[in-house]
């Protein structure tokens, strides 16, 4: 029997550390991706895709700011928008040449999404999510002096700027993906994390600056549409613990409850696999099962012989 699959893909997958940051550079890794995530869905399962918009979102503001005296700079949150445009245009072409190499028809659709999030998050004061490129620590201190850019190390990769990444409260096209979802199209939703917007006192939406980590928005999403597996991709098969010491270890089949106890122990950066393992904790108290695992063993996890599972 196919499964429904909520996959959360990493913006890293679509434009890698220090690779120039060229459409067709970053549509040839979309199209890398969509290899396997054709395989899954020739299996027979149903896939949500989400993605990730760090080092997109980030070189959009960078174009706005270097531009500004030129033409009007838009808002982060419009720059969101413009990222899951033309992220999940690429996805869509990509994914829907793979399909119909595999002889199959399935429609392949990418919907707009918006999140609400809280004014009052604690991160719009101490804000966590990288964006853009990589920097050497000498370089991010001149940025940091000259740009009054917020900027922080990345998990050993180098230096990047960093921006408010509030909790997503709800999903507001959640319905939506779900019915399209249901109707048996391959859905791209809640791109970059979606949209970020704040409830106004007229009983509407307003945008407010930020990103939303893709991954916290992702399991939201794997709850909302009923998925059997949200599943986080990444560039490694493990997570691990004791990463980059003598006693680093991968971790495979795991309880959530020994999960937590390596979150209390402080073993997951905040910026990188932190909040991976936090959403795919969060899914696994609620419904099954979690994987996180690197996107070439994809089919793989799904039966259990790769990356790290997570069950109740």
């Amino acid at each position: 029997m196919g499964k429904i699959i909520v996959v959360a893909l990493g913006g890293n997958a679509i434009l890698q550390a220090k690779q120039e940051a060229t459409y067709e550079k970053q549509l040839n890794n979309v199209r890398k991706s969509s290899k396997f995530l054709a395989k899954l869905i020739k299996d027979g399962h149903k896939l949500v895709i989400t993605h990730g918009n760090g080092p997109q979102v980030g070189n959009i503001l960078r174009q706005n700011e270097e531009a500004a005296s030129v033409v009007p700079p838009m808002p982060l949150d419009v720059l969101n928008g413009e990222s899951q445009g033309f992220i999940g245009y690429m996805m869509v072409q990509s994914i829907q040449a793979e399909l119909k190499a595999l002889g199959l028809s399935t429609n392949v659709v990418n919907l707009l999404t918006r999140v609400e999030v809280s004014k009052d998050d604690e991160d719009f004061n101490d804000p966590s999510k990288p964006i853009g490129a990589f920097y050497s620590e000498e370089e991010a201190k001149v940025l940091m002096t000259e740009r009054k850019w917020n900027m922080k190390a990345d998990a050993n990769r180098g230096w990047r700027r960093v921006v408010p990444s509030p909790q997503p409260k709800a999903i507001l096209e959640a319905k939506a993906i779900k019915d399209l979802a249901e109707a048996g199209n391959v859905v791209v939703a809640c791109g970059g994390g979606g949209i970020p917007v704040i409830s106004n006192e007229e009983g509407s939406y307003d945008g407010i600056e930020a990103v939303i980590d893709k991954d916290r928005s992702g399991h939201m999403l794997a709850v909302e549409v009923n998925a059997d597996i949200f599943m986080v991709l990444t560039d490694v098969e493990n997570v691990f613990v004791n990463f980059g010491k003598p006693e680093q270890k991968a971790l495979e089949n795991i309880t959530v409850k020994e999960m937590e106890d390596y979150v209390e122990e402080g073993q997951f950066s905040k910026g990188s696999m932190g909040p991976k393992v936090e959403a795919a904790l969060a899914f696994a108290r609620k419904r099954e099962t979690s994987i996180i695992c690197s996107l070439e063993k994809v089919d793989m996890a799904v039966q259990g012989k790769s990356g790290t599972i997570i069950t109740a």
